[in-house]
C-alpha cells in the first residue's frame, strides 16, 4: 500500500483515518515491526489527506499520537524485560551499526536523545530499547515520550499536508 492509496482511503473513510494514524504510528515506533513498514512515508500520505479537506488534521494528531506512545513504550518495556541481550541477539547483527549509533546518542543525551529518537529514522527502532535497557526510569521515560511522541505525531502529518497545500498551490498557479 503506498501513500497514494491510503490518502484515497482515507477520504472514502475519514471516520477510521485516526485508528489509522494510530495503528502506522505504534508501527513506525514498535521495535523490530518499524523496520519492515514504511509508516512515517504512510503519514505523510494521511496529513497529504488532510490538505485536502477530506479528514481533519486534530484527530490525525491525536490518533498517531496515541500510537507512537504506545509503539515506543512497548519497546522501552521490551528492552527494560530483556535487556542487552536482546540487542546483542545474533540476528541483529546486520544492524549493529545502527545500536552502536543509538548507544553513542544516547549515552551523550540522555533525554533529549530518546526525544530525538523520534525524529531520526534509522535511530527509532532500537532507541526505545536501548532506553529501556539501559533502566531509564519509568516516569520520566514516560513523560518526556509522550511529549516526543506528540511533537513526532504532529510534525509528520503536518509536514504531508504542507507538502499537499504548496502542491495544491502549483497546481491552482498553473492552471493545471
Amino acid at each position: 500500500m503506498d501513500s497514494a492509496e491510503v490518502t484515497a482511503f482515507l477520504a472514502a473513510n475519514s471516520d477510521v483515518a485516526p485508528f489509522v494514524a494510530s495503528a502506522l504510528a505504534a508501527a513506525e515506533t514498535t521495535a523490530f515491526i518499524s523496520i519492515f513498514i514504511p509508516s512515517t512515508l504512510l503519514l505523510v500520505g494521511v496529513g497529504a489527506a488532510v490538505s485536502t479537506g477530506a479528514v481533519a488534521f486534530l484527530p490525525i494528531w491525536l490518533g498517531a499520537t496515541l500510537g507512537a506512545i504506545a509503539g515506543s513504550s512497548f519497546s522501552f518495556f521490551l528492552g527494560r524485560h530483556f535487556g542487552d541481550g536482546l540487542l546483542e541477539h545474533p540476528r541483529l547483527a546486520r544492524f549493529a551499526a545502527e545500536i552502536e549509533r543509538a548507544r553513542g546518542l544516547f549515552a551523550r543525551w540522555g533525554y533529549l536523545a530518546l526525544f530525538l529518537g523520534h525524529f531520526l529514522g534509522p535511530l527509532r527502532p532500537v532507541v526505545f530499547l536501548l532506553a529501556g535497557a539501559s533502566r531509564m526510569k519509568v516516569v520520566p521515560f514516560l513523560a518526556v515520550n509522550a511529549v516526543a511522541a506528540a511533537s513526532w505525531a504532529f510534525a509528520v502529518p503536518k509536514s504531508g499536508e504542507m507538502g499537499g497545500d504548496l502542491l495544491g498551490w502549483f497546481w491552482s498557479f498553473f492552471g493545471v
